[in-house]
């Protein structure tokens, strides 16, 4: 079991937000009321940590191991959103989320293979990652740009755990595993073709709910997430390179081959296609079930 040790790990860097956010250092004059309401959304935002652990102990029963570790990613997540919340209470407490905006954005997600599910959210606290790291440079104030500096680092502390269960994933189901990292690794790297920003929380997960079926299409502002990657914290393609080459480093590690652009991990995807159905050429019916560009 990975659990165990992964939470000795992730008990040991853990922070206190009464002692470990400095607090004293707030400076009212560096927070403008376009900063504060970005804050708003990422605490709305992360409360969705609730429905995506409910989604991953549904679609994880057969896995005691993973659901275990879940309660450890959840109570940081929602963590994330408390401090966030906590700042708006302490300096902006009118844009402070009500329990019905965060009541919002818990909505049933529908069931999707879990090997795919846990690549999306590994790519997911990858860019998220580098979203708090540009954000932390964005805002002027002392104390947020702290909390966006901690909250980078549990990131990528969780991206490193659910690298671990990739791992075992691979050891325990071979190509199977492969084929779903890679799949959605493609699309997960492939975000300079795309006009939306690609995180589990932008992303249709309910064709009944549609189009109100993204976490970022039930928050009080809907567009708002655009308009922080391009406008505000100016998320460009020097970061999404970034993004991507971190997303091609460990599906190199992954998969013991080395990857320099998406293009390459797509014809490693397709050859595990072949392998898998039996050497059927790339365009037959193992590649009609993942509409991907080439």
């Amino acid at each position: 079991m990975l659990y165990p040790e992964l939470f000795k790990q992730l008990e040991s860097v853990r922070w206190d937000m009464d002692k470990d956010i400095p607090w004293a250092s707030f400076d009212a004059s560096k927070l403008s009321d376009e900063q504060a309401q970005t804050i708003k959304m990422n605490a709305i935002t992360e409360w969705s940590a609730l429905p995506a652990t409910e989604m991953f102990l549904r679609d994880n029963r057969h896995d005691s191991d993973f659901s275990a570790f879940m309660s450890i990613w959840f109570f940081e997540e929602q963590k994330h959103s408390l401090v966030l919340m906590e700042y708006l209470k302490r300096y902006r407490p009118e844009l402070a989320p009500t329990e019905k905006e965060l009541h919002e954005v818990r909505f049933e997600f529908e069931p999707a293979p879990a090997l795919e599910t846990l690549m999306l959210h590994f790519c997911g606290e990858i860019r998220l990652n580098h979203w708090y790291r540009r954000a932390a440079e964005w805002h002027t104030e002392p104390v947020i740009k702290q909390i966006y500096t901690t909250l980078s680092q549990d990131e990528a502390r969780h991206g490193g755990a659910y690298l671990r269960y990739m791992k075992r994933a691979i050891n325990n189901f071979g190509n199977e595993a492969k084929a779903a990292f890679t799949k959605v690794g493609v699309l997960m790297a492939s975000a300079r073709r795309t006009a939306q920003a690609l995180h589990p929380t932008n992303l249709h997960v309910n064709k009944a709910l549609f189009p109100k079926d993204t976490i970022q299409s039930r928050l009080p502002n809907p567009e708002w997430l655009e308009h922080w990657l391009d406008t505000q914290i100016k998320f460009d393609a020097v970061w999404e390179s970034k993004v991507i080459e971190r997303i091609l480093h460990n599906m190199s590690l992954l998969m013991d081959r080395s990857f320099k652009n998406v293009q390459e991990l797509n014809r490693y995807r397709k050859e595990l296609l072949r392998e898998i159905a039996g050497d059927v050429p790339a365009d037959g019916v193992s590649e009609r079930a993942l509409p991907l560009a080439a």
